[in-house]
């Protein structure tokens, strides 16, 4: 049986639920499918065919919902993956935006399903709670000029 979680996001596809968690569930260690659901007869899709998949990303529960073509995503949600090095962002940003998928701004990116991600290196927190203000402005300002974040230009900046 399934674990209820208190709030679980819920992500909407039109028909690519199984195929988007199994790809996520690839890229992040302590990931995993935790069920499936199928359309029965007495519902408006294809008997047997995907309705639901259950799964988590490094401990973190989602829930695919393949509800069909009335509603995409929007960059207005995304999930944020905090990472610990440059090696990280560089794997996750290639992999999240091969096959279609989108870079934009800021560590911004959309995967081949449109679904927004953030790919930001945790030691840009680090840098944006320094208590000189003058070095938190130049890490900002270095920051709104990349795409994929770059940590030793973060660095530089900071120095500067």
């Amino acid at each position: 049986m399934a674990t209820l979680h208190k709030i679980t996001p819920c992500l909407w596809y039109d028909g690519q639920a199984e195929e988007a968690a199994n790809f996520y569930v690839s890229l992040f260690p302590d990931s995993r499918i935790t069920g499936v659901q199928r359309y029965s007869e007495a519902e408006p899709s294809a008997a047997g065919s995907v309705m639901v998949v259950t799964f988590e990303l490094a401990g973190q529960p989602l829930i695919g919902l393949n509800g069909g073509p009335q509603f995409h995503f929007t960059e207005a949600i995304s999930l944020q993956i905090g990472c610990d090095s440059q090696e990280e962002v560089d794997e996750l940003w290639g992999k999240l935006t091969a096959d279609g998928g989108e870079e934009s701004q800021c560590g911004w990116l959309k995967d081949r399903y449109g679904l927004s991600w953030q790919v930001v290196p945790r030691r840009l927190f680090e840098l944006l709670e320094d208590p000189d203000a003058g070095r938190v402005t130049r890490v900002t300002q270095r920051m709104y000029t990349m795409r994929k974040i770059e940590i030793a230009s973060l660095e530089e900046a900071a120095k500067a």
